[in-house]
Formats: C-alpha cells, structure tokens, sequence
C-alpha cells in the first residue's frame, strides 16, 4: 500500500501537454456520457484528434488514462488552493471558510467532472474504492486534514473531535448541496439553495461554531 509521501499530489504534478489535454477532455466527454467500460481508446483518439498511439506516448493504457481523468476532475485548483492556505497566516477558520466556499463553486462550475467523480464513487468496488481513496482523494483530503489539526495545534478549534471527521462534514454539506439543490429550491424557508455562496457561508458557519474552542 502506498504511504502518504507515494500519493499523488495534484498541485506538485506538473500540467499536462496541450496534447495530453486534448486526450483528458475528450476521454472526461466519453467516460462520463458512457461509462468506463463502453469506451475504447480508438474512440477517445477520434473524439482527440490524435492517433492511438499519440494516447499511449502520455498515458501507459486505459486505466492510467482514467485515474489522471478523475485526478483532473478533482481540480488540480483546489488543490493549489490548499497548498497556498497551508502557508497562510491568519485564523485557520477564515481559510477553511474559504475553501469550502471555493470547493462548491467548483463543483458547480465543473457538473460533468463531478458527475463523473460521483458515479466511479458510487459504483466502485472495494478494490477500486481503495485505489480512488488512494490515487484520486488522498492528497487534497490529507491538505485539508492537516489544515484543521494546525486550526487544533492553535487553540482555534476543538482538539476533541477527530480532524479527518470535520473535513468529511465540511465537504458533505457541499456534496448535498450539489446533489439536491434543484429540489431544495422549491422546499419551504430553503431560499439559501438559490445562493450557494450564502449557503457555503452559512453551512460553514454553523459547522465551525460547533467545533469552535470556546474561551
């Protein structure tokens, strides 16, 4: 099993090739219209452009294609993001606010990636789940642990509750929002789902207040 310094970094790797980015956005299309398994590298070098074996000078085969697709649609922003809130002085909940805010405008920005995120998520196999959690989630979600146990080391938040278990409920909230906002717009006193920033604002809020060190 990979140890923490053998996972990807997204913000460390350096960015594709305007043809490696060709080859992601049109194989990102493919997967996420048909599923991984219904597509094939020929048609992923159709939809790019390029021949086959321009697809295998980047990618080693199919399933390396793939993980640097979800690698992509985690956003590589998000995760310079963190690496530069990580070097931030200033209340750690100002940056965590912060974040959450830009990691829901990035899903709405980015609906097919996140789809796509989605699905392999929820049909993984155990196997697969492992390699996604590894590969594809690992470093992002370690930045952000490692943000909220500085947020603990400072006094800002509470060192009782786990950090792994705020980050969960930090990007949940946003993960709901994202899933079910068409519906929450017409639910009674939910007005807040037509403005996902005030969502992100107050969702963050009422999270954070919870955990925050009372002094």
């Amino acid at each position: 099993m990979p140890t923490s310094s053998d996972k990807p970094d997204p913000s460390a790797a350096p960015l594709p090739s305007e043809g490696a980015r060709a080859i992601l956005v049109a194989a990102e299309t493919l997967f996420a219209s048909r599923g991984y398994d219904a597509v094939s590298m020929n048609a992923i070098a159709q939809a790019a452009g390029v021949s086959k074996a321009n697809i295998f000078h980047h990618f080693s085969n199919k399933k390396a294609l793939y993980l640097e697709v979800l690698r992509s649609a985690c956003s590589h922003e998000s995760a310079e993001l963190l690496r530069e809130l990580e070097q931030q002085s200033g209340p750690v909940i100002e940056r965590l606010r912060h974040f959450v805010g830009h990691h829901l405008d990035s899903l709405l920005r980015n609906e097919r990636s996140a789809r796509l995120i989605q699905r392999e998520v929820y049909q993984s196999s155990d196997a697969q789940a492992k390699e996604l959690a590894e590969h594809v989630f690992g470093a992002n979600f370690e930045r952000l642990v490692e943000l909220i146990k500085a947020g603990q080391a400072q006094g800002e938040l509470r060192a009782d509750i786990e950090p792994a278990l705020i980050a969960v409920l930090l990007l949940a909230g946003n993960i709901l929002f994202f899933d079910t906002r068409r519906v929450l717009r017409h639910l009674p006193g939910a007005d807040f789902a037509a403005d996902p920033a005030r969502f992100t604002r107050m969702a963050t809020d009422a999270l954070l207040q919870g955990i925050q060190l009372n002094k």
